[in-house]
């Protein structure tokens, strides 16, 4: 499966001056859903999906850091420009395997909440593998460099699952501590587990109105628990549907809308609903260059 997008098309999802407005349909399918997909690719494959989706856009910095004990595991984003249509990206990169996964979600559910440096609780393994990226790995500095020489350019923040996560905790960062102009960030993310708590959630929600897109019955955005003490930001955008081109979806209201994704409490699932958004395999697209997902 494809994504297909015309000239006019193009332009209209990067406008700037769409920059303010709200949820954007088009905007989520035909630019943060590649550069989402993007993530899970190796370098060759993050230009390729920046050359098919946004030709002349050029990859930044891309990072691949230890995030916990198991050798073969890492956490990944990269930082792009895009002169011509007057953008930078950050972007996160998901789990990218089931090892992963297990140690992933064995910490979040045994361990509690630790601080997050900007404010609020987040999940532990969130919180190193955002630092890891962030600081060790050199994404932030990257990312203050590209904005102190474009504070101008639209700023798009976005990630898939994990990924989607840690857009979040960047997201903070860079409005809290005024790295981009707030008026210039364009913030989407896709399968977002829950990332902290209440402050934490009501931190993101006072600097920035974001937009987590959630599948159906997609079950990561489920986890952690309410009750572990963790809340999902606002604002959910949910399609109950394949989000096929012309899918309906609902613009949700609040941080936890029991009309939206919340109404669900089983028959949740990871495949298809948090493995495909917008009709396509997100990880498998980025890994082969957003050519096709099979």
């Amino acid at each position: 499966v494809s994504i297909m997008i015309g000239p006019l098309l193009l332009l209209l999802a990067f406008s700037s001056t769409a920059v303010a407005a709200g949820y954007d349909d088009s905007r989520a399918r035909n630019v943060f859903l590649p550069l989402a997909a993007a993530a899970y690719g190796e370098i060759a494959e993050r230009q390729q999906c920046l050359d098919k989706h946004m030709p002349g856009a050029k990859l930044s910095l891309h990072v691949y850091v230890p995030c916990d004990p198991i050798a073969t595991d890492s956490c990944s984003g990269f930082t792009y420009i895009d002169e011509g249509r007057k953008s930078i990206g950050l972007v996160f990169r998901g789990t990218n395997s089931d090892e992963q996964l297990q140690y992933e979600v064995t910490q979040l559910i045994t361990e509690p909440p630790v601080p997050f440096k900007d404010g609020g609780m987040v999940g532990p393994y969130f919180n190193t593998a955002f630092e890891a990226i962030w600081s060790t790995g050199g994404l932030g500095e990257d990312l203050q460099r590209l904005s102190k020489a474009h504070p101008d350019y639209t700023l798009y923040i976005t990630g898939h699952s994990l990924g989607a996560a840690l857009s979040t905790m960047g997201a903070i960062r860079v409005t809290k501590n005024k790295i981009h102009p707030v008026e210039n960030i364009v913030f989407y993310n896709f399968g977002e587990p829950r990332t902290g708590d209440k402050k934490f959630a009501n931190l993101l929600d006072s600097l920035l109105q974001g937009y987590r897109i959630v599948h159906n019955k997609d079950i990561i955005p489920h986890t952690p628990f309410n009750s572990m003490g963790y809340q999902h930001h606002r604002t959910e955008v949910f399609y109950e549907n394949d989000m096929t081109p012309g899918s309906s979806y609902v613009v949700c209201q609040g941080q936890e809308d029991p009309n939206c994704s919340d109404k669900f409490t089983d028959g949740l699932v990871f495949d298809p609903d948090h493995f495909h958004y917008f009709d396509i395999h997100v990880e498998r697209y980025g890994r082969n260059g957003c050519t096709t997902d099979k």
